[in-house]
């Protein structure tokens, strides 16, 4: 059975984030969820939706994905957010990831947004990504 490419670059994006020392540690642990689990001490990070689209051509299966990863801070401000997420673009940004069952052709930073939420209890930082890659 064929991995969905959405799984196959979350696994490599996972991976990579969990394995930077200056991100963990900045986090307080390997916090990075798909889903937070029930009384998670922020920071941490999700990696949040997804959108995938055909990118086949006539010789390959292939998918374009624009997937968002959000940085979650209870500090005041959002400058503890906004520091986060420019470490993890700096780690995904044209990376060069191995996935399973696929191969990554691009992955690109396109743009940031900051929100407050929970009457400003929370500031999130959504990092909007695209990436497209190729069945092996």
């Amino acid at each position: 059975m064929t991995i969905s490419p959405i799984i196959a670059l979350r696994k490599a994006i996972r991976a990579r984030l969990a394995a930077d020392s200056v991100l963990v540690a900045a986090l307080g642990g390997a916090k990075i969820y798909d889903e937070a689990p029930r009384g998670a001490a922020a920071p941490y990070v999700l990696l949040s939706e997804t959108k995938l689209r055909d990118w086949s051509t006539s010789d390959s299966r292939g998918a374009e994905q624009l997937l968002t990863i959000t940085v979650v801070s209870i500090e005041r401000g959002t400058a503890e957010a906004l520091t986060l997420g420019e470490r993890i673009v700096a780690l995904l940004d044209e990376a060069l990831l191995a996935l399973e069952g696929h191969v990554l052709i691009d992955l690109r930073h396109q743009g940031s947004e900051t929100r407050r939420e929970q009457n400003g209890r929370f500031a999130r930082v959504d990092l909007r990504f695209r990436a497209t890659t190729e069945a092996q």
